[in-house]
């Protein structure tokens, strides 16, 4: 196997490798050590490498599998988070220079789970600057500089979760930890040809997570394969008493193989989706704006799912979705960062945008945030109705493909507005999963999206995972990681 064929291997294959000692966990820990040093850095990816906590947990992963101790499927797994989760031995930047020298003492929770999953913290990974909170306008919104897509540099991998999704699309980790407030997850999922996982709101713990918005932030898996992203979310999901807001509803995903430790399966999806063909609701006019190449893949997918799915067009019911989202970020991101805007320290952000934007946001009405708030149990009771005729929604999840570096966003892509339900369904605190579907202009990548109901994780992924097994945009990768 080749060094290339072994970095874009999904978890389930490096497990088996590592069970059947053909590598090790510290040779894979090296190897995307290697690749993050050698490609990360080209493509603005990384903000700090930990080469020597990695080392000996990948020694301690060996060690253990020596001794017929298996943590799991996720068990001497190399991985990279977004550089807004704490991590002891490493700074945490949030992506702004104001807190570029930020040491925590301890672990987020969802570090301290992968370790006890046996998995191998290697990288933080870059991040547009306060995961967006202020407002930016363009993708060199990053003291790391504008993160580059690694299907072609000159365009940008998405925000805010922009390194993991770089990492994870150059074959530089194994998986990768991202967040997503209104889209930060699914949107670089989707500009760089992977698979992410937003999971409920509350389904996994924040503590240890910079808080960008309170009532709206989620930590979820970047991966290859829906499969893979149900490994992660298996290993992080669940309550946490240092987060009140966190879920302790069970994770049905997985079952393992006789004989086989560490190795599993997605469960079929037919078994957890009934009735027996899937009944998937077409969200209207989610291509009505969208690039012709994004369109054109979304009809080939669409043809691929009607092979095990009946295919309805709804309506997302009326909402004032954009003007909500907009405001309670606003208030929120405004109480976050308020010692940066109130002391000055703003003006040293990367963006123009950032630098100015929390002055505003700290002049948001009261009755603004509060009318937007209670838009939100509307929103979620129509989003509850719906899923009484659906199993899951399915749209393009943009669009366009990844926008230009160097081009403000506002004026990247005139007309162009997609696709998926993304305010939304972050409003109601609905999971969603995006899948790579093929390729559009300059060689970008196009993606669709599943939006299911509160702790359908299951089922989206299962349903990610068919569509996967029936087509293989998954399993390309570009020639600059080669």
């Amino acid at each position: 196997m080749t060094e290339a064929q072994m970095a874009f291997s999904s978890i389930s294959e490096l497990g088996a490798l590592l069970r059947k000692h053909s590598v090790s966990s510290v040779e894979l820990t090296q190897m995307y050590l290697r690749r993050l040093e050698r490609i990360g850095k080209r493509l603005n990816a990384v903000v700090t490498l930990m080469p020597d906590r990695a080392l000996a947990e990948a020694k301690r992963a060996d060690a253990d599998l020596a001794a017929g101790t298996d943590h799991g499927p996720l068990h001497g797994i190399p991985y990279g988070v977004k550089d807004l989760l704490a991590a002891k031995g490493a700074p945490t930047t949030w992506g702004a220079a104001p807190y570029r020298d930020q040491v925590f003492k301890q672990d987020a929770t969802v570090i301290k789970l992968l370790g006890a999953a046996g998995a191998v913290l290697i990288a933080k990974l870059a991040m547009i600057e306060l995961a967006g909170g202020l407002g930016y306008n363009s993708a060199n919104a990053s003291f790391t500089g504008p993160c580059k897509n690694p299907w072609n540099t000159n365009y940008w991998t998405g925000g805010s979760s922009s390194g993991p999704g770089a990492a994870m699309g150059a074959g530089l980790v194994a998986f990768a930890i991202g967040s997503e407030t209104s889209g930060s997850i699914v949107n670089p999922s989707t500009y760089c040809g992977i698979t992410g996982l937003r999971p409920t709101y509350g389904r996994v713990s924040r503590h240890g997570a910079m808080a960008l918005c309170w009532t709206l932030d989620k930590i979820g898996p970047m991966c290859r394969t829906a499969e893979d992203t149900g490994l992660v979310l298996a290993a992080i999901a669940g309550r946490d008493p240092n987060d009140p807001t966190s879920s302790s509803r069970e994770v049905p995903l997985y079952s393992l193989k006789p004989g086989a430790p560490g190795s599993v399966r997605v469960r079929d999806v037919l078994d957890l989706v009934k009735p027996s063909r899937l009944r998937l609701g077409l969200v209207k006019d989610s291509t009505k704006k969208a690039q012709p190449e994004v369109v054109k893949n979304f009809d080939k997918a669409l043809g691929v799912l009607r092979k095990f799915a009946d295919i309805e067009e709804v309506a997302v019911p009326a909402h004032r979705y954009g003007a909500s989202i907009v405001t309670i970020l606003a208030a929120e991101g405004a109480a976050a960062f308020r010692d940066i805007i109130q002391d000055g320290r703003a003006a040293t952000l990367a963006d123009p945008d950032d630098r100015r934007g929390g002055y505003s946001y700290l002049t948001v009405p009261a009755v603004d945030y509060v009318d937007a708030m209670r838009e939100r149990a509307p929103i979620k009771r129509g989003f509850s109705k719906l899923f009484k005729r659906f199993d899951a929604l399915v749209a393009p999840t943009f669009g366009s493909v990844a926008l230009p570096i160097g081009v403000s966003f506002d004026k990247a892509y005139p007309g162009i507005e997609g696709g998926s339900p993304i305010a939304s369904a972050n409003l109601a605190g609905i999971p969603a999963i995006a899948v790579p579907n093929g390729f559009g202009q300059q060689g970008l990548p196009t993606g669709l999206s599943f939006i299911g109901p509160a702790f359908s994780e299951a089922d989206l992924i299962a349903l990610g995972d068919e569509f996967q097994s029936r087509t293989d945009w998954h399993r390309r990768h570009p020639p600059l990681a080669l």
